[in-house]
């Protein structure tokens, strides 16, 4: 029987306004000019589930917005690109998130207010929407501070049976790199770490090393390697897939970009090799655009840069 949708996603979304070269903020009292400001979609889960609609699967995002125009323009903007925003809230108590980039060639800075993302946990996720879905895709593991809440809800949602898991387990802001996440990975099918992540994770001194380590627990462990590039490990097997090169515009969101397009080939039924080519070229394009979206593209337009990049 087919799936209403081919991944739930369930995480933060909201507002990146973004100032593009900027090499100081001005002193207090004075006005400065600059060229342009853009306002995109953010938030790295709602940047993966764009990216998977651009490229013709069928998401469903659950997260929250704020009853205001940020809100609405959110709702949107899935719903032009094809992301099914019906498990998406509104609070009324609280507004849209908002991050504002300043952004030069050298280095970024943020101001942001959570707002509706303040309410994120994992224990909210919808398990009947979940279960209406053939893959879920979850971020924010947070280490000791909300280990077993990760714990009891993917129990719950490895028990329905027919739904894979993909985590992306993200930076570690304690510190402490916490060694329970390895009672996670059994229910994992796809593990997603970046080589800081990795090798703080697994104590390993190689990013190989840490893949084949996480690769003995999860379903595959997906190591990005940034410009040099992405592996991956399942059942013994790694594979290498080297970064395409690019001129970077805006590198946000190129990490979920990576994971989208990874997805996307795995739920494809790729091989490990394909579906590495596909994050990378998905991440590759995503950065040379402003807007962590923007760059993403369909899948005609994938199919494309295939042709060109043989």
């Amino acid at each position: 029987m087919q799936k209403r949708w081919d991944a739930y996603v369930y995480g933060d979304v909201n507002i990146d306004l973004v100032v593009p070269g900027v090499d100081r903020l001005p002193a207090p009292g004075v006005e400065e000019e600059v060229p342009t400001m853009e306002t995109f979609v953010g938030g790295g889960a709602a940047l993966f589930a764009l990216g998977l609609a651009k490229l013709g699967l069928r998401p469903a995002f659950q997260g929250g917005v704020g009853n205001d125009m940020y809100g609405a323009y959110i709702r949107h903007v899935f719903r032009e690109t094809g992301v099914d925003d019906e498990p998406l809230a509104t609070d009324a108590s609280k507004r849209t998130g908002i991050s504002i980039s300043f952004t030069n060639e050298r280095d970024r800075c943020f101001l942001t207010y959570r707002g509706t993302n303040e309410g994120i946990t994992l224990c909210k996720m919808d398990l009947d929407g979940v279960a209406q879905a053939r893959h879920v895709h979850v971020t924010g593991y947070a280490g000791r501070s909300n280990h077993e809440e990760y714990m009891r809800v993917l129990e719950r949602v490895r028990a329905l049976g027919d739904v894979t898991v993909s985590l992306d387990a993200g930076w570690d802001v304690s510190g402490e790199w916490y060694e329970g996440i390895y009672d996670l990975m059994p229910m994992v099918d796809v593990l997603f770490m970046n080589e800081t992540e990795c090798l703080h994770y697994t104590r390993c001194d190689t990013a190989e090393a840490g893949a084949r380590k996480l690769a003995e627990h999860a379903g595959m462990a997906v190591v990005k390697l940034g410009s040099r590039g992405a592996m991956a490990v399942r059942c013994g097997e790694i594979q290498f897939a080297p970064a395409y090169r690019v001129t970077a515009v805006d590198t946000t969101g190129a990490g979920d970009s990576f994971n989208a397009g990874f997805i996307y080939g795995y739920l494809s039924g790729r091989d490990l090799l394909d579906s590495l080519r596909c994050g990378n070229a998905c991440g590759a394009m995503s950065v040379t655009k402003l807007g962590g979206n923007t760059g993403f593209p369909d899948r005609a337009a994938l199919d494309k840069w295939f042709r060109e990049h043989k």
